[in-house]
């Protein structure tokens, strides 16, 4: 579609596009006259004049919005200019977001002549961050809900980089972090009326909002730390495997407020996977639900954490529960636990490749972390309404928490699937400002036009994370708020944020991430391990090396060797190691950075990591006419979220199916891993390609699935 350039787009094309004979012949007018105000000459000022004048409205077809911005770039070059930007900051505009508010006011002492204005000095002060992070952290602590029992003794103790590759952060400071989110603050604004949380429950689209403000909030959290202190130890780890309700959130403030360890378990976990787990943490504990509740449907929960054998199991009904109280006055006076800021409050888990997830430690400079990046990237303030389906056993949970009340903004909470009308209508009714999503899930949306009729024009960005972005799914995203920006978000849980992200005051491209975050610093390899040394603004494509000094990333695991993962192999760059993260990106032209995949045979499904190694442990013993599978996953051919593909060699004598054993694999998969994946294809073959060593070449698998659904997709 679009193939035409904007300025032969005709009435007939504009109809075709879902408008009536009057709407295209109107709107061509309104075309004429966009080609005319900017002479028609860069297509990037021709959709920015669209844009601004808002001539694409949210309710247009999105045929129609394909045609346009199709046709505006339909002969643009993202060989020698990069991918087309769809979104433009403004001068006034960013002198008012976060980032613009501190480059303005520091940006001269900093820079000096150098700097000129947020959007003009954006990409020198990221840099300026990356080589002075104590700098730029001695600012930004103060712009968060942030308060120390004892101040840090510096910001960065470089003192022993050969042993602690990342240094040491905020040494000898004391805090809890729990508490910073409950209490009132003068900046941010934070008073005990505030909107701490909105919320509603699926089924009640018709009903109000409910609403928990910030001193309601706190009350509840302590009256469960009480609980929970007269139960268990300090540093005893509870885990939580509850979907992402209000309750939840309660619990888990309360686990760190008393001073306990979070374990972090995702309520889709099949019970083998909570049960590793709970042995892998040591929990002496575990809440949940249940039921979990999705439209008239019940699915069991409480039946699957017994089975996986907790010591003690705390449940509470999916429906009409509050687990805190209305405390007393004189109850609510509570002392937190206050502990260094490198203590451990909240244990999460990645898969890697070995089978067994790798149990990842975040302490109290996580919760720092991730705050300052949605401050700096999604421009979080007091007033915002930041809504993002997930869950606590990923790392966007405790993200999202520490996001909204860290920076003042309210947390938004749909107890229900994010996938129909409700959770739309929800987003719509409590004023959603900040919406958080998944590639996937975005495209369910635009698929069963679900959202028609609602009003999503309160929203200032979204953001989006855990897949590769589809260009045209973000295009029906971004349309639906009058194309406010996708901050695109690649990072990891072992670094508590992001290492590339989008930016308010940048240029954004659909499914492009435009600058590495605020104080990081990468270098792209080249297949032999040597840093590509190309200007920022030419393309290379490689593996991504991070710079060690990253506030908040891990310097262990609770169950693998943290330096063989992240640190051994990796070059020295100048004079430090570099970090292990194992994404393969490219870096196009005008410096934006695409994700090509996994560097290991670590595969992405529906926004969750996954090891090749664990499905095809699953699938070999799926049908006895198996010799032995190979997991592999590709993207579509026109992008898009990875899709998982079986390879499979049988016995001699066997004739199995591939449709058939699609069906076993994917029941297997999802009773024993993870009922959200999915086998997309099987495919029958002799033999493996092996090294001399034999070891299995999925990469060559992969290259082969790929070119048959290319060539598939000419047919």
């Amino acid at each position: 579609m679009g193939r035409k350039s904007i300025s032969e787009v005709g009435v007939e094309d504009l109809v075709q596009a879902g408008l009536t004979t009057e709407e295209a012949t109107g709107f061509q007018r309104v075309l004429k006259d966009s080609l005319s105000c900017t002479k028609g000459s860069d297509p990037s000022e021709v959709w920015r004049h669209l844009v601004a004048r808002r001539a694409l409205k949210p309710w247009h077809p999105h045929g129609l919005h394909q045609l346009v911005y199709y046709s505006v770039y339909a002969h643009w070059d993202v060989s020698s200019k990069g991918p087309p930007p769809y979104w433009f900051p403004s001068l006034y505009e960013s002198k008012h977001t976060n980032m613009g508010g501190i480059m303005e006011k520091h940006g001269s002492s900093l820079l000096g002549p150098l700097y000129k204005d947020p959007i003009t000095s954006y990409s020198l002060f990221q840099k300026f961050s990356a080589q002075h992070p104590e700098a730029y952290w001695s600012i930004v602590l103060k712009e968060l809900s942030v308060s120390f029992q004892e101040e840090p003794k510096c910001i960065l103790d470089r003192s022993d980089l050969k042993s602690k590759h990342g240094g040491s952060w905020l040494p000898g400071s004391v805090l809890n972090v729990a508490e910073c989110c409950l209490l009132p603050t003068a900046y941010p604004r934070k008073d005990d009326d505030s909107l701490a949380i909105v919320w509603r429950d699926e089924g009640c689209d018709d009903s109000g909002i409910n609403i928990i403000t910030l001193k309601q909030l706190r009350e509840q959290v302590i009256s469960v730390a009480k609980a929970l202190d007269a139960m268990f130890s300090k540093g005893d780890a509870i885990a939580i495997d509850m979907p992402m309700t209000a309750n939840a959130v309660i619990i888990y403030l309360a686990i760190i407020l008393s001073g306990l360890v979070v374990v972090s378990i995702a309520d889709s976990f099949a019970p083998k996977e909570i049960s590793i787990r709970l042995r892998v943490s040591q929990a002496k504990a575990i809440f949940t639900q249940d039921f979990i509740l999705r439209g008239s449907r019940k699915f069991p929960l409480y039946s699957r954490v017994v089975e996986a054998a907790p010591d003690k199991v705390i449940v509470l009904p999916a429906i009409g529960s509050n687990v805190g109280i209305q405390l007393r006055e004189q109850d609510i006076n509570y002392s937190p636990c206050y502990q260094p800021v490198d203590t451990l409050i909240n244990i999460l888990f990645s898969s890697g490749t070995t089978g067994e997830p790798k149990a990842i430690p975040w302490t109290q400079l996580s919760p720092i972390r991730c705050a300052a990046e949605s401050w700096a990237h999604m421009d979080m303030q007091v007033g915002d309404v930041f809504c993002w389906p997930t869950n606590l056993g990923w790392v966007m949970g405790p993200i999202l928490i520490f996001s909204s009340f860290l920076s003042g903004a309210t947390l938004a909470l749909y107890h229900g699937s994010p996938l129909g009308y409700g959770f739309g209508k929800f987003v719509q009714d409590a004023g959603v400002t900040k919406l958080g999503t998944v590639p996937s899930l975005v495209k369910a949306w635009k698929n069963t036009q679900c959202m028609n009729g609602l009003d999503w024009t309160k929203i200032k960005c979204f953001a989006s994370t855990g897949e590769t972005s589809n260009v045209d799914d973000d295009l029906w995203l971004s349309s639906r708020a009058y194309y406010k920006p996708v901050i695109e978000c690649c990072g990891g849980t072992e670094l508590s944020s992001s290492y590339i992200q989008g930016s308010l005051l940048q240029p954004q491209a659909f499914g492009a991430f435009s600058t590495t975050s605020m104080t990081t610093s990468l270098v792209i390899l080249d297949e032999h391990g040597n840093p590509f040394m190309q200007p920022d603004d030419q393309a290379c494509i490689g593996e991504v090396g991070l710079f060690p000094l990253y506030l908040g990333a891990t310097d262990r695991l609770l169950n693998a060797d943290h330096e063989e993962v992240y640190f051994k192999g990796m070059p020295l760059y100048k004079g430090m190691r570099l970090r292990r993260h194992g994404d393969i990106i490219k870096r196009t032209v005008g410096g934006y950075f695409i994700v090509q995949g996994r560097a290991d045979d670590t595969m992405n499904l529906g926004g969750i990591k996954t090891s090749s190694v664990e499905i095809e442990r699953v699938c070999d013993r799926a049908d006895e006419s198996i010799v032995e599978t190979a997991a592999v996953s590709v993207s579509p051919v026109d992008g898009g979220p990875e899709q998982l593909v079986m390879f499979v060699v049988l016995k001699n004598g066997y004739n199995s199916e591939a449709e058939n054993l699609r069906t076993k694999f994917s029941k297997a998969i999802q009773s024993n891993l993870n009922p959200l994946f999915k086998v997309r294809f099987v495919k029958i073959v002799p033999e493996f390609p092996r090294t001399a060593s034999n070891k299995l070449l999925r990469r060559v698998l992969r290259d082969q699935i790929k070119h048959e659904l290319s060539a598939h997709s000419r047919i």
